[in-house]
């Protein structure tokens, strides 16, 4: 009779998977928020985006309650700070399973959890109970028949691994290895996925200039700068791919396949301080929307182009709260009202087409200030562009930079003046893209939400909501006053077709 049940069960999940295979785009869900909506809100957030894949970083009872009968699949997570008493004691493992787990089931879709967060290089004191962690409550779920549906894994940081570039010769820190080795034969011997935090900003700016910001950007290299593996020959489009494939080869170094990446942390910041001058909107649209198509063409790394690299993008709301520099409370997409910070190319059928019938004109990234004041001025005066919309006060003033600025006025003049021979250079200072940098209110010439780019539409204003619209219920327009784009589209199957039908991937 066992047999059979699990027989069933193979049967099922292959017979569904059997029909597709795709990539999916989730958010991650933090709650270090100043008037943060509530769980209700946060889940209409979540609705009217047609986001079908989140991973919190707790196991919030409210939240999950509200998540219940969404259909949204949910990975939760053991905090750091629990990860000891559970790696120390089965029962304990038991009970939160019991609590966080068993208790929603099956109204909220649960299907992971993520055993603390990036352990090993935050709070190493704990390295030695964490795998315990995760077979504990492996075991706990097993005892409730529920492994099946869910998988137990644990979040690390591209800092565990010691080289990541080449990828082909990357591998752990090799203080780490043995409790990697049983993280790793844990997810073989329950056929879960690695969780990996992988985050091309951190990359690029801490590489002292190494790779050029086009490439942590998914922007298109010219031939002198491409980046090839000098073992393999693998030409590596972006730091995201060779961030994923060093993981594959780390694991692949201490004798483990068959082991799938799935990314639980990648994003941008859209702003930060004086000192973080690459944490800009323009970067944080560029970046998320080419993540998106990235994950969307449903292809791994180079060394796995079978296997898609499914992806949570952080996060969903600024977390205004966080420690540490400003960027740290800049990686949202929305804003606590459910508007958007940027413009966001959600829907993967778009990501596909993209917005082909639009190009702009922007400021190059790392240009002269000098040769970038020239340019702005010249737009703005000989080149008769309307920059009245850059001025203090006006909707494109703010974030009040010589590259936005630029970037406006640059673009106003090329989509007035390029169809009678006008080109985009300025002296070399700019360079064109298919990528809206539109974002809040600020409307950028030759953008526009209709046909089928399915653009989500910003939010009213650039910033937090201002202190009279500050409310802890979501502010939802009537039917008719805001046609809402597509947003997230995710094929609804994941990550457990690799461990059920292997066959399937190759």
């Amino acid at each position: 009779m066992m047999l059979e049940k699990w027989f069933a069960r193979v049967l099922l999940i292959c017979g569904v998977f059997s029909t597709a295979i795709s990539a999916f785009v989730g958010l991650n869900v933090g709650t270090d928020v100043s008037n943060l909506p509530s769980p209700i809100d946060l889940v209409a957030i979540l609705k009217a985006h047609q986001i079908t894949h989140v991973r919190l970083f707790d196991a919030d009872a409210h939240l999950l309650t509200a998540l219940s009968n969404t259909g949204i699949e949910v990975i939760i997570s053991v905090t750091n700070e629990e990860v000891l008493g559970i790696g120390e004691s089965p029962s304990v493992a038991a009970a939160w399973i019991n609590k966080n787990v068993a208790a929603y089931l099956p109204s909220t879709n649960i299907t992971a959890i993520a055993v603390g967060s990036e352990v090993l290089t935050s709070i190493p004191n704990a390295a030695p109970v964490l795998v315990p962690a995760m077979n504990y409550l492996h075991k706990a779920l097993v005892a409730s028949d529920l492994n099946y549906q869910i998988k137990v894994s644990t979040p690390q940081s591209m800092d565990l691994i010691s080289r990541p570039f080449p990828p082909s010769t990357a591998g752990f820190n090799s203080t780490w290895n043995s409790t990697i080795f049983g993280i790793l034969q844990f997810l073989r011997n329950t056929n879960s996925y690695f969780m990996l935090n992988a985050y091309p900003y951190y990359g690029y700016v801490n590489g002292n200039g190494i790779f050029p910001i086009d490439y942590a950007l998914f922007q298109p290299l010219s031939s002198v700068k491409q980046i090839v593996d000098p073992n393999t020959l693998f030409r590596y489009d972006s730091m995201f791919d060779a961030m994923v494939d060093a993981a594959y080869n780390s694991i692949a170094a201490l004798n483990f396949s068959g082991i799938p990446i799935v990314v639980t942390e990648s994003g941008w910041p859209w702003f930060g301080g004086a000192n973080e001058p690459d944490a800009t909107v323009e970067n944080a649209h560029t970046y998320n929307n080419n993540l998106i198509r990235r994950v969307a063409n449903d292809s791994g790394p180079p060394s796995q182009p079978d296997i898609p690299i499914d992806t949570y993008i952080y996060e969903l709301l600024n977390e205004d709260k966080r420690p540490g520099p400003v960027s740290e409370r800049n990686w949202g997409v929305f804003f606590t009202n459910g508007s958007a910070v940027y413009s966001l190319t959600l829907s993967t059928t778009a990501q596909i087409n993209g917005n082909s019938s639009a190009v702009f004109c922007v400021a190059k990234q790392g240009t002269d200030s000098s040769k970038l004041q020239d340019g702005l001025n010249w737009a703005c005066g000989q080149g008769h562009a309307n920059c009245t919309a850059i001025q203090s006060g006006q909707p494109c003033y703010i974030p009040d930079t010589l590259q936005n600025h630029a970037s406006y006025a640059y673009n106003d003049y090329y989509q007035k003046m390029h169809g009678i021979g006008a080109t985009c250079d300025f002296g070399g200072t700019a360079t064109t893209t298919d990528s809206d940098p539109s974002y809040g209110s600020c409307k950028f010439s030759g953008s526009s939400n209709s046909g089928t780019s399915l653009i989500v539409p910003p939010s009213a204003a650039f910033g937090p909501v201002s202190p009279s619209s500050k409310s802890s219920r979501l502010q939802v327009p009537e039917t008719g006053s805001l046609v809402l784009a597509v947003f997230i589209f995710v094929f609804l199957f994941d990550v457990n077709v690799y461990r059920f039908c292997p066959s399937l991937i190759g």
